[in-house]
């Protein structure tokens, strides 16, 4: 189930260089491109738009479904030591985007219509700057620290330090799945950085995010399984 109170856009930026996996946006995964996966989710939850930011030839001259439209990405922007912000931001003032738009990584193949939903759910409720997918994490992580000379820095409430870790409160990390916010605001601050964030969790299981081969071959493992399941309660 798709929900939005208004058009939007999607941003996806496909990259042909990657150390850990070359080729991996166009390899393809249970029977179809990798990039594919992040189109098609993205055009089922409703998006009015949909821009592939992008220096891959083949996915330039790409024969697309309606509302599917390439940016060639400049050559600086197409590092490895490239963060997203630059990229981000050059998409959304290439193409004159307005009004809410949603970043999809490709490399989150597991990511359903369900989040993509969820998370314009709420930023739609006008508390946040930015919404974003989140994974539970370690909460081992709230002892950790960092070193100032011989200083110990705690990350977190010092008392976290020397707590059993059971007894610590939950957490979770950025996926990298979806990103919403508004186009005029990025502009304007050329960051995703605020002090309002929201976020919508999803399972671990659906968090996977690929670097390497091993990741490719555990998301197709979950797909495929997926797609079965699907096939078998239509008989």
């Amino acid at each position: 189930m798709t929900y939005s109170r208004q058009a939007w856009t999607a941003v996806i930026p496909l990259r042909a260089g990657s150390k850990g996996l070359p080729g991996k946006n166009m390899r393809e995964l249970a029977g179809k491109p990798l990039y594919r996966h992040a189109v098609d989710v993205a055009l089922e939850a409703g998006a009015s738009r949909v821009i592939l930011s992008t220096d891959i030839p083949e996915i330039l001259s790409a024969d697309l479904p309606p509302g599917v439209h390439t940016l060639s990405r400049p050559e600086p922007l197409c590092g490895d030591d490239v963060p997203m912000a630059p990229v981000f931001l050059h998409a959304l003032q290439a193409t004159k985007t307005e009004g809410t738009v949603v970043l999809l990584q490709a490399t989150s193949p597991l990511r359903q219509v369900e989040d993509i939903s969820a998370a314009l759910a709420l930023f739609e409720s006008d508390q946040f700057d930015l919404v974003m997918t989140v994974t539970e994490a370690d909460r081992g992580v709230l002892k950790w620290g960092r070193t100032d000379g011989k200083r110990f820095i705690p990350l977190s409430d010092p008392v976290h330090c020397f707590s059993n870790r059971q007894s610590l409160p939950p957490v979770v990390r950025p996926n990298g799945a979806v990103y919403v916010t508004r186009a005029e605001w990025f502009l304007a601050h050329e960051s995703f950085v605020s002090d309002s964030m929201g976020c919508v969790q999803m399972s671990s299981e659906r968090s996977l995010d690929i670097d390497t081969m091993a990741d490719f071959e555990r998301c197709e493992a979950a797909l495929t399984g997926h797609l079965s399941d699907q096939k078998g309660s239509e008989r």
